[in-house]
């Protein structure tokens, strides 16, 4: 990698809440698909090719946008594989409470897309693993959009998002 990639990487990384439009945002999907990718210890190249295909469906072919969150998926699942202050029950624990904070993050849970990521999984242990974690986050939305619709309502009321 070029040298002077590695630095504005490092740098962007760094700064990442300040230059980025709904920093949150992002941030709580590349949550959601590292936690999905990060459960199986065999994730592949393809996995962030599919987060990079699906990222570009949210945010309209922005590619910036959608290569960011690639990138963030990607920081993420490192973190849990190197057991690097993040673990698949530190991430889950993240989710739920940006979800009591945040409730409207709720529709950004994309079941369906999540779902594609299986296609990658041959461990019969690891892809019943991450059906466990897909059926939960299925459920935890499904919760958070029942219990918290006035909410979620006041606050789509208030917000002003292009994605």
């Amino acid at each position: 990698m070029n040298l002077g990639f590695i630095i504005k990487h490092h740098f962007f990384g760094a700064f990442r809440e300040f230059f980025v439009y709904n920093h949150n945002s992002l941030e709580f999907r590349a949550k959601t698909f590292a936690l999905v990718i990060g459960a199986n210890l065999e994730a592949s190249v393809d996995n962030y090719i599919i987060v990079k295909d699906i990222g570009m469906k949210i945010y309209k072919n922005d590619e910036d946008r959608a290569n960011l969150l690639t990138l963030t998926t990607k920081e993420l699942v490192q973190k849990i594989k190197e057991n690097n202050g993040l673990d698949i029950d530190t991430l889950v624990l993240h989710i739920q409470r940006e979800l009591k904070n945040i409730p409207r993050y709720a529709k950004k849970i994309d079941i369906q897309s999540l779902e594609k990521l299986l296609e990658l999984t041959y461990d019969k242990d690891t892809l019943s693993y991450q059906q466990n974690i897909i059926e939960f986050l299925k459920n935890l939305k499904e919760e958070i959009l029942n219990t918290r619709k006035d909410k979620i309502k006041e606050d789509e009321e208030k917000i002003n998002s292009k994605y």
